[in-house]
């Protein structure tokens, strides 16, 4: 079964359970990362392999970093703030309702 994704490149979204949020930048179908990353996620919140996973330019209060991440641990991040990543500004611009737009081709 093919899944739609519920976001799409360039939409600005935050975790769930943790305080970061971030542009995403790619998406996966489903799962594609290592066994390992897996079962690093506590048993309690691990998400099923077989939704989209979204590979997003991240930033909390005290870093930027890269973050892949579940569909059900999204939630569109409505806070209109720009995001300070600096990948984000390198790929991406922005317009005047706050939504990024690829600045080259995108295959998606």
């Amino acid at each position: 079964m093919v899944k739609t994704a519920k976001f799409n490149i360039g939409q600005v979204v935050k975790h769930r359970f943790f305080p970061f949020r971030g542009v995403i930048f790619d998406v996966d179908p489903e799962f594609d990362n290592t066994d390992e990353w897996y079962d690093a996620i506590p048993a309690e919140i691990r998400p099923h392999k077989d939704q989209p996973f979204y590979h997003l330019f991240a930033e909390n209060d005290q870093s930027e970093y890269i973050a892949y991440v579940s569909e059900q641990n999204l939630l569109p991040d409505e806070s209109g703030k720009p995001c300070r990543h600096e990948a984000v500004k390198n790929l991406f611009e922005r317009d005047e309702a706050g939504v990024y737009h690829s600045r080259g081709k995108s295959s998606h």
